[in-house]
Parts: structure tokens; C-alpha cells; sequence
């Protein structure tokens, strides 16, 4: 039974190649498989042959892409401000159930904000040599369903918030609102990726709201940081994608910069780190802190050192190293709350 299962959560992908890209993929279809595959050992001994079986199996499969379940980088990169935020408010030693309904809600918002996004897009992704495989372009989903899966997600994250105060209910609805209307922006607003940075750096403001009953001034200098990071990376990632968004016309950051785009991701990025410089004189930062800034400061040179060739798959891949700048803030303020006591 366990061989069938696992055969049919693995049928619906391709067969395995040997080039660095197509590990790559391998690597992000095994998390869908294991993720089926255990969905599958809950459904106990239902037939694995039979219609409903199949169905179902077809059906997460398009719902898990939608939600981009096999690339969890865009929830990283949501996590790691939220973390700062929560980390700072309480001084190193977040509520557990805080902790835990932050965690579970960015996952599920940042999965509704990839189901509506690819909902907005579904007439261009097929023209993107990126996007031509979701399941929107390759027809294998209908827009309700894509609609009923993002008020789901929706729902399921709203249901995080009730440990949390009321404030923290308030905050949510411009960050619901944000996040939901992010995508139609890059059909008329030049720099899509500042709306973005928006919606992706509410968590500050909620995580202090949550943690500290009001929204302190250092969450705002946070909160701009942020921005600019967002600003920085996804610039990055639409340059990996601006020869296909100028043939059909959408807007990006990377578009609307033309060839300055790599000063401007740079500008952003120094913005950055000037902010949280800034951050950390106002909160009286231990020493551990400020070791970040040397840190992330290599890490923003090696990336402006490789997005030079603006060649797809490098702005692909360093776009996703921002992964690690995040990672290097978080431990940075996590070191400055256990050394500040």
C-alpha cells in the first residue's frame, strides 16, 4: 500500500534530469510529494486507483503549487521582519502562542497573496518563461476555484488572530487589504515591488501591536527598512523576468528603473541598512548587534557583483540569497536581546 501511495502522490511530475536547473525542480517536487504523500496516508484504505482518489490527488497538486508550498522562500522572507518585530517587543522572549499564530498566519497569507497573485496574472504567465508552468497558464485550474482556495487561506489565517488583542485584529485589515491587491497593481502603478514592500512589512507593526498593546516608534524605522529591503530583492527578481514583462506590458520596478535598475536596487539596499543602523542607536543595541552591518554589507556587494551580468538565472538566484540577510538580521537582534539583559 505504501509503494502505490507513494506512486501515485509522484505521478503527476516529471521524471528526474541531471542538470543543476532541473534539481533544482526535483528538489521542490519532492516537498509537494512528501507533502501529498502524507495527506494520502490520512485517507486510510481508500482505493488509490479509484476516480475519487485520483481526483483528489490532481486537485492538491494544482492547490500546493498555487500556494508555491514547494518554494518556501517567499514565506521566509515574510517571517524574518515579522521575527525582528516580535523578538524586539518583547525583548527576546516571545508569547509561545504569539510565536505561533504569526508563524502559522504569515504561511497561510503568503499563500492566499501566491494563489490571488497567479489569479491576476493568469492571462500573461503563459507569455513568461518563468510562470508558463503554473497551473493557471497550463489550464489545470478554474478561476473559483483559484477564489474559493484564497478565501479559504484567508479564513484559516484569520482564525490565527484570536489569541491576539484587539488592535492586532484592527492592523490586519490593511494588511489583508494590501496583500490582496498587491498583484492588479502591476497592471498601472510603475513600481509594484513599493506596494509589495508594504504589504510584506505589515507583520512589524501587528508583532508590536500584539506584543506591546501599541505600535512603539522603533517598529516604524523597522517598518521603512523594511520596505526598502523588499523594494531591493523584488526589483531582483523582476529583473530576471523584464524582457518577457516588456513584450506583454506589465509594470515592474525593473522596467520602470530601465538600466539604473541595479543603482536602485543598490540604493535600496544601502537604505536598508542605514535604517536598521538607525534602529539599533535608538534601541541602545549591544555589541552583537551591530557585527550584522559588516556582514550584510558583503552579502549586498557579492549580490551587486553578481546581478552586473543580468542574466536571468543569476537575479534569479540572488534574489533568493536575500534569505540569508534576513537570517543575519535575525540573529542579530536575537543576540542583542540575550546580551542587553
Amino acid at each position: 500500500m505504501r509503494t502505490v501511495l507513494c506512486r501515485a502522490a509522484f505521478s503527476v511530475f516529471p521524471s528526474r534530469r541531471g542538470n543543476a536547473a532541473d534539481r533544482v525542480f526535483s528538489a521542490r517536487t519532492e516537498t509537494l510529494y512528501r507533502i501529498k504523500y502524507r495527506f494520502f496516508k490520512l485517507c486510510g484504505n481508500m482505493n488509490p486507483k479509484s476516480p475519487l482518489f485520483l481526483r483528489l490527488s490532481d486537485r492538491l497538486d494544482v492547490y500546493l503549487r498555487l500556494m508555491r508550498a514547494d518554494k518556501p522562500i517567499g514565506t521566509l522572507l515574510l517571517l524574518w521582519p515579522t521575527y525582528w518585530a516580535l523578538w524586539l517587543a518583547s525583548d527576546g522572549i516571545p508569547d509561545p502562542a504569539v510565536l505561533a499564530a504569526f508563524t502559522i498566519g504569515t504561511f497561510l497569507m503568503r499563500s492566499a497573496g501566491c494563489v490571488i497573485n497567479d489569479f491576476a496574472d493568469r492571462d500573461f504567465d503563459g507569455a513568461v518563461e518563468r510562470t508558463k508552468n503554473r497551473p493557471f497558464a497550463q489550464g489545470r485550474v478554474k478561476k473559483k476555484e483559484a477564489l474559493l482556495l484564497t478565501a479559504f487561506l484567508c479564513l484559516l489565517a484569520a482564525l490565527c488572530l484570536i489569541p491576539l488583542n484587539h488592535l492586532t485584529w484592527l492592523m490586519s485589515l490593511p494588511a489583508l487589504f494590501l496583500a490582496l491587491t498587491y498583484p492588479f497593481t502591476k497592471r498601472f502603478f510603475p513600481i509594484p515591488q513599493l506596494y509589495l514592500g508594504l504589504a510584506f512589512s505589515f507583520g512589524i507593526p501587528m508583532a508590536f501591536a500584539a506584543v506591546a498593546g501599541n505600535v512603539l516608534p522603533q517598529a516604524w524605522i523597522l517598518f521603512a527598512a523594511n520596505v526598502l529591503w523588499t523594494l531591493a530583492y523584488d526589483t531582483v527578481y523582476a529583473m530576471a523576468d523584464k524582457e518577457d514583462d516588456l513584450k506583454i506590458g506589465i509594470k515592474t520596478s525593473a522596467v520602470t528603473f530601465g538600466r539604473y535598475d541595479i543603482a536602485a536596487v543598490m540604493l535600496c539596499h544601502g537604505g536598508f541598512t542605514l535604517l536598521m543602523a538607525v534602529l539599533g542607536a535608538v534601541i541602545g543595541a549591544a555589541w552583537a548587534y551591530w557585527t550584522a552591518i559588516p556582514i550584510v554589507l558583503l552579502l549586498q556587494y557579492r549580490q551587486y557583483a553578481a546581478i552586473k551580468s543580468r542574466v536571468r538565472q543569476i537575479c534569479f538566484e540572488t534574489f533568493l540569497a536575500n534569505n540569508r540577510i534576513g537570517w543575519v538580521w535575525f540573529t542579530a537582534i536575537f543576540a542583542h536581546t540575550f546580551f542587553a539583559k
